[in-house]
Order: structure tokens, then sequence, then C-alpha cells
């Protein structure tokens, strides 16, 4: 994967659609279109491997919209451009993040001092809770 590549094609790939934020903002809310819907194919991004472009969407299979393009939507500032390059940013945080493969876990044993630790932790709250019951519990 060259994330580099990735970073250049996507804004020019980038579908951009405009339209009036919600929330408040006074004046400003109601006659400037600040929110930036963005949308790329990602057939088209460059940088990825086959394999990588079906690990993404795979992965990204809830926010691709009907015609299998990722959607991402920002409203969070009151001006259109610093939206645009929050949605730009945000595209490709996705891409390169689900592109990527995971690190394969290796299994561990308990050590011996955590396995201690977890028994003096059950016999504490063993002797706590035998601690509660009525003297006269024999009987």
């Amino acid at each position: 994967m060259r994330i580099d590549a990735i970073e250049r094609s996507i804004p020019a790939i980038a579908e951009l659609e405009y339209a009036r934020s919600s929330g408040p903002g006074g004046q400003n809310v109601n006659k400037v279109e600040t929110k930036v819907r963005a949308r790329i194919d990602l057939g088209r991004v460059e940088g990825l491997s086959e394999a990588e472009r079906a690990r993404a969407k795979a992965t990204l299979a809830g926010r691709l919209d009907s015609d299998g393009r990722l959607y991402v939507a920002v409203d969070l500032e009151r001006s259109r451009s610093a939206n645009e390059s929050s949605a730009i940013d945000r595209l490709v945080e996705l891409v390169v993040k689900a592109a990527r493969i995971p690190k394969r876990r290796v299994a561990t044993k308990p050590t011996r001092a955590s396995k201690e630790r977890r028994l003096a932790s059950k016999r504490s709250r063993s002797a706590t809770k035998g601690g509660r019951s009525s003297p006269n519990r024999d009987e």
C-alpha cells in the first residue's frame, strides 16, 4: 500500500457536495452551505492492490452508498474549506485503516504472578463475603 499515492488520488477523485449545516449558528447557518458530503469510488483509488481494495470494501461496507462509493459527511466547522479538508482527511484515514492487514495475535499464557494475584483476590473476596453471614449459621 502506498499511502502517498492514496493521499494524492483521493482529493482528485472525490465528489464533493455542499448543504446547509444543522445546529446553532444563527443567520450563518440559514444562508451558507458549509456542510460537505464527500464520496469516492474505491475502485479508482490509486496505491491499493486488489487484495487491499477488497479488504477495504469489506471493512467499509456499512459506509458505502448504493453505488458502492465511500461516503463521508462533515459539518463540524463553520467554514466550507475547513469541512472540505476534514472530509478529505477522513476519507484518506478510512481507506488507509481499512486496507491495512491487521497484526496476527500471538496467544500467550498468563504469568505465574498474575495467576497468584487472581487467586489472592478470590480468597480475599471470599473472606469478605464469608464475614457477612450470620454467626449462628451452624445451628
